[in-house]
């Protein structure tokens, strides 16, 4: 990783810390083309990281493994390697839930990767699942991947076995992202300006089409309760969708070209939205206010010039854990780290032709994807305020509307809708 320029009111920020790096192997006749790394994904429990190193293939690495690596040998760490390392895969059923290394052929180019489990990420709201063309109990782990061809592609991740195949979309799956509340509901996003629905407690039965997209589908993500869906593409879009009605409830406008990247934050109350038009926006989702924006070129673009600077286009954007803190990576060789609070990114990392980033489920580690490679970084770490913690556990259950109606100070009710 080279290294890069600053801006004038970033020189003074601290750069993050590496922690290791996943390289893709290469041979003398490795084509570039196809190699693009548009995707990494940890499981919700932090058992397995899983990432495209392009041509087709995903790696599927124990993560705690993968760390113990990197302390072990340094950051450095060439992906095929690994396998020396790692338990495979043997038939002791003892073994099963093992974590151990795989290797993926996709059977073609790999676009988006979503891990899903019938294990409610938060624990409040467990649904039963039954399976029906193959048995499935609470301690699977599943992994979808979108392709190039339309098709989505449901993985074992225990045994590496392809489990379904969902043939509806007609142009490039470019994100999936699976309901938090364990029901193994799956929502892809396409070129084909749909969104589709699936069930896979119900063999994978596509449930709805979601439309309203004019043109290219580029992101999408659920809220942590699994209620609302967000959607982002081409021509400034960004949907907020009802999932228990599969009706649109609003678009958001603010963005000045594409938006390609989307993310809750953990309580629900945020929305973080990355566009090429330089911006990182943070939204409410519930009121469609901007509450904060994070720029990547200083002066920002004018509206009118917003499409024409590709050299800061944000490629990807990601929420910590935390809920202070949001990483994105941009075309100029940056990683940031912000605090929502803070103006200016409170620490920085190189990376060439970044594509895709995503946080660790403890927050601990942020990983991005660059031509089949993966750099990972240490985030920035604090304790988190009495007043932030409780603002998080109003927010996971209380939206906007009724926050304002709660009967205390003026001021408490900005704290508790971010607007200070």
């Amino acid at each position: 990783m080279a290294s890069f320029p600053l801006s004038v009111n970033e020189k003074l920020i601290a750069r993050s810390r590496a922690i290791g790096e996943l390289l893709a192997p290469t041979s003398p006749f490795d084509k570039k083309c196809g190699r693009g790394n548009w995707t990494v994904a940890f499981a919700p429990d932090g058992s397995y990281f899983a990432w495209s190193q392009g041509h087709c293939i995903v790696k599927l690495v124990p993560w705690a493994q993968c760390l113990h690596n990197f302390l072990l040998h340094g950051t450095k760490n060439v992906a095929n390697s690994i396998s020396t390392r790692l338990p495979r895969q043997n038939s002791d059923s003892g073994q099963k839930n093992k974590p151990c290394e795989h290797i993926i052929d996709c059977g073609d180019i790999v676009w988006s990767l979503a891990f899903g489990s019938s294990v409610p990420e938060k624990q409040s709201r467990c649904v039963n699942i039954e399976w029906h063309r193959f048995k499935f109990g609470q301690d699977q782990l599943l992994l979808a991947t979108g392709l190039n061809n339309g098709r989505i592609k449901i993985w074992d991740v225990y045994t590496g076995k392809l489990l379904l195949n969902l043939m509806d979309h007609t142009e490039v799956v470019r994100d999936l992202t699976f309901a938090p509340d364990g029901s193994l509901i799956l929502v892809s996003a396409s070129r084909d300006k749909t969104l589709r629905v699936w069930d896979l407690k119900d063999d994978g039965n596509m449930m709805k089409v979601l439309r309203g997209h004019q043109n290219w589908v580029c992101g999408c993500a659920f809220s942590p309760d699994s209620s609302l869906l967000c959607s982002v593409g081409a021509s400034k879009a960004v949907f907020l969708w009802d999932m228990d009605k599969y009706s649109m409830i609003r678009k958001l406008e603010g963005h000045h070209n594409d938006v390609v990247a989307c993310e809750f934050s953990p309580d629900g109350a945020l929305l973080a939205t990355a566009s090429y038009d330089t911006r990182v926006y943070v939204w409410d989702p519930h009121t469609g206010v901007i509450l904060m924006e994070f720029g990547h070129l200083f002066p920002p673009p004018t509206p009118i010039f917003a499409g024409g600077a590709n050299d800061r286009w944000v490629r990807s954007v990601s929420f910590s854990h935390d809920g202070l803190h949001i990483a994105s990576l941009a075309d100029d060789k940056m990683v940031r780290f912000w605090r929502i609070d803070e103006e200016y990114p409170v620490q920085v990392a190189p990376l060439n032709n970044g594509l895709c980033c995503t946080f660790s489920p403890d927050g601990s580690v942020l990983a991005a994807g660059q031509d089949g490679s993966v750099y990972f970084w240490a985030t920035p770490r604090q304790v988190s305020s009495l007043q932030h913690l409780c603002r998080m556990a109003i927010r996971r259950v209380m939206p906007t509307s009724q926050v304002k109606n709660l009967p205390i100070p003026s001021k408490v009710v900005e704290f508790l809708c971010y607007q200070i």
